[in-house]
């Protein structure tokens, strides 16, 4: 059984000198295959370094390019920091690129004025659909959905950059039936990180038993959002299991066949744009 962490961060310092430790620990618990995601220029930078490093070791990487919502406001005021992401891919390490993010919107910390997320978001959708990647979609609501619905907003973006000609996932997903439905009619797949097992989380199990088998996930977001059964400590790859053992129980599925799915949907969605 193979197992994709579809989205995770070992470039964070708090995997520091410890990342073959963690590469290891993955592929004892059936990680295959994952996906360092970037948040800015400097990490995007790094997660290409860390998979060249790796490129002979398993599991395999595979990695983004782009700028996180809370990193808006600073790419804003370097007009070339887009065309400079672009330019990776143009470099020997630039291969393990797949897609373009992760970008979106988030209300919740609002780290950056929502008009720069919103700017920065639809730039990103450009890039990737110039460069043939599907796109890496982080949306959190605030607190209050009052305060604003980050997926709604989202949807208007994506829907007029024409984001369903590149198309992506949103990742660790938090919103309810009808965000979800909004997404898949663009063609989008949906991500299910350690949230998926928190045992108030019923109407995120709810949506997770809604998404077609053929456009879900699973990821980490490590080193955040572990999972419940080590919720509180330092998130990993190698947790990756318990979060495809909870959806794929919503499923009514046998973890083999989720997990063979799953394997299949990655490689669809982010091969195509290897």
């Amino acid at each position: 059984m193979r197992l994709f962490d579809s989205h995770c961060h070992l470039d964070m310092e708090e995997f520091a000198g410890e990342v073959d430790e963690t590469l290891s620990r993955a592929i004892g618990a059936g990680v295959s295959r994952l996906l360092l995601a970037a948040c800015d220029e400097a990490s995007s930078r790094e997660v290409l370094k860390l998979a060249g490093e790796k490129r002979e070791t398993a599991p395999e990487i595979w990695t983004s390019i782009g700028v996180h919502p809370h990193e808006a406001e600073e790419a804003l005021k370097d007009g070339g920091v887009f065309e400079r992401l672009l330019g990776l891919l143009d470099l020997p390490l630039g291969a393990s690129v797949v897609a373009i993010g992760e970008t979106g919107l988030d209300f919740y910390y609002d780290n950056s004025p929502r008009i720069a997320q919103a700017e920065v978001f639809e730039r990103q959708i450009v890039m990737a659909k110039a460069a043939g990647k599907p796109i890496i979609v982080h949306l959190r609501n605030a607190a209050d959905r009052g305060g604003g619905d980050a997926y709604r907003e989202a949807a208007a973006i994506m829907k007029n950059a024409g984001a369903d000609s590149c198309g992506g996932v949103i990742h660790c997903f938090s919103g309810e039936k009808r965000d979800a439905r909004a997404a898949l009619d663009m063609g989008f797949y949906i991500s299910f990180a350690g949230p998926v097992t928190y045992p108030k989380a019923d109407e995120l199990r709810e949506a997770a038993a809604y998404i077609p088998l053929d456009r879900a996930l699973c990821e980490t977001d490590s080193p955040y959002l572990a999972p419940q059964s080590i919720r509180g400590r330092r998130n990993e790859p190698s947790f990756v299991r318990e979060i495809y053992e909870k959806v794929a129980e919503t499923k009514k599925l046998p973890l083999e066949e989720f997990a063979a799915a799953v394997w299949e949907n990655g490689e669809r969605l982010f091969k195509g744009g290897a």
